[in-house]
């Protein structure tokens, strides 16, 4: 408080008190394209450009490259705020440079002068467009080293990455593929969706769906059964049958490979991610995780540098008691609570400037596998004769 001689009046101003805790954006979709015929001041070459209407993109997207089938794909489901980094086509003297290549120009890397190109340019997007993207796929482009590279890319985002079992042929070849990763951040989809004889590629429809979901259900609702638009067929034959495990579609599930179904329409089937912990089995449980951290982070960052007071703790803990609350109504959660442990929070540490929070939460696990028990008795014979009038 100020000190110097005053004859008079003067208000200062108390900002004590529990903030708001608002939920960060999920339903932002980053994908990484090409397109050389593409309008190239719409979309400069490894530069990540924000779209918020997807069918004024498609218009500037150009006829070649991946670029414009993935707009209409996520168009499909309807529109969605996308973050874009368009690259050059790969170049070579046969495939095998030419597809080489094209990975590099994909991965990206971060060039002398700083500049961060490919798939790592989406690391910019909150610097450069206030935006960073969560729901992550290069559809058309994924092979095993663009994939890999993509989930390292979503760790570092805290986003979810889909991607294709590139050159599977058989339900075997996908969870074999399946098996080279290990991350709880990315979900492997196979086979591809058709439109009459054209491929749709799964992940361009799966990131579609995903921002789709957020933004009418929410983040704890999973990908999988839930009716795709803009699709005709499945690339491949895949067994399934809603009683029996015994299916293409059972196997695929049970080796973590999300694959499609035709029921009620054609959808997605399956919720598994890669994940080696089985804490985060399910591609809701990762992404509730994903939301709450950045979610609790990002919301206090009023509190950093101010006077570590007890009415200050007690703003941070009551905030966070709050949101949990909230997030347990509106069913994103089945449970939260937040405490502060005083062993952690010594005169030492106190001294030091740290206060420990902790909490705790119970994501909503998704209804996988439903159980009935089906029974034959006789005990309604009993009151037959009663029950004709005998």
């Amino acid at each position: 408080m100020p000190v110097d001689y005053h004859h008079g009046v003067r208000v200062i101003e108390a900002s004590d008190g529990i903030r708001p805790i608002r939920t960060v954006s999920t339903a932002v979709i980053g994908i990484v394209a090409t397109a050389s015929d593409a309008d190239a001041a719409a979309f400069p070459l490894d530069t990540p450009v924000l779209v918020t209407s997807i069918n004024a993109a498609i218009g500037k997207a150009g006829l070649l490259g991946t670029l414009k089938p993935t707009l209409e794909a996520i168009a499909g489901e309807g529109n969605a705020m996308c973050v874009i980094v368009r690259v050059a086509d790969g170049e070579g003297v046969d495939d095998a440079a030419k597809q080489a290549d094209q990975d590099a120009k994909v991965v990206g890397t971060v060039t002398a002068g700083g500049a961060y190109t490919g798939m790592k340019a989406l690391l910019t997007a909150k610097a450069s467009l206030n935006i960073k993207p969560r729901i992550l796929a290069c559809p058309g482009l994924d092979t095993l080293v663009v994939a890999t590279a993509l989930a390292g890319i979503a760790q570092q985002l805290r986003g979810f990455a889909y991607v294709h079992a590139n050159g599977a042929a058989t339900k075997e070849d996908a969870t074999t593929y399946r098996e080279n990763f290990g991350q709880r951040e990315i979900m492997v989809i196979w086979p591809e969706f058709k439109n009459g004889a054209n491929i749709v590629t799964a992940t361009a429809k799966a990131i579609g769906l995903r921002a789709k979901i957020d933004e009418q259900i929410g983040w704890h609702k999973t990908l999988s059964n839930m009716p795709i638009n803009g699709v005709t067929g499945i690339s491949k034959d895949v067994f399934w049958d809603l009683q029996d495990p015994a299916t293409d579609a059972g196997y695929l599930n049970s080796n973590e490979v999300t694959t499609l179904i035709r029921e009620g329409g054609f959808r997605f089937w399956g919720s598994r991610t890669c994940s080696i912990d089985p804490l985060f089995a399910f591609e809701n449980y990762v992404r509730t995780a994903q939301v709450l951290a950045d979610t609790m982070a990002e919301a206090h960052m009023w509190a950093v540098d101010k006077p570590l007071t007890p009415g200050l703790a007690r703003d941070i803990l009551e905030g966070m008691k709050a949101k949990g609350r909230e997030l347990v109504r509106l069913g994103y959660l089945i449970g939260f609570d937040a405490w502060v442990d005083p062993d952690l929070n010594d005169p030492t540490v106190l001294k030091a400037g740290k206060f420990y929070v902790d909490y705790d939460y119970t994501p909503v696990p998704p209804l996988e596998n439903l159980l009935f028990t089906q029974k034959i008795t006789d005990r309604y014979l009993v009151d037959f004769a009663a029950a004709i009038g005998v």
